[in-house]
């Protein structure tokens, strides 16, 4: 999943239009495989988002949940603590990469 993409449902206040127009968005980037669409492309990337950003309140209307809402900043909490281990993982695994290209250095050719 698009990390950047965010979940929309069981919130107080409730997601907003703004909040899914910006995930269709970044749905349409993500597939499309581009940030800005270029002229040429930029009426079917404009209409998918706005078809997108329409389905997208309408599944977030109609979800119905006996859970409680959720909080948004802790939400978002969860998911910086998330990025950070992950960005702590990779910075581990460089380094031990590091040190193994370190401890054995390629043989040159005699």
């Amino acid at each position: 999943m698009c990390r950047n993409i965010v979940p929309l449902h069981n919130f107080e206040p409730a997601a907003t239009d703004e909040e899914c127009r910006d995930a269709a968005r970044q749905f349409v980037r993500k597939i499309s495989g581009m940030t800005k669409p270029s002229r040429a492309n930029e009426a079917a990337f404009d209409a998918a988002v706005n078809e997108i950003a329409a389905a997208t309140r309408r599944l977030v209307d109609g979800l119905v949940t006996h859970a409680p809402p959720k909080n948004r900043d802790d939400e978002a909490d969860k998911r910086r603590a998330r990025s950070a281990d992950r960005y702590e993982a990779i910075r581990v695994y460089q380094q031990a990469k590091k040190a193994r290209r370190e401890d054995h250095p390629a043989r040159s050719a005699s």
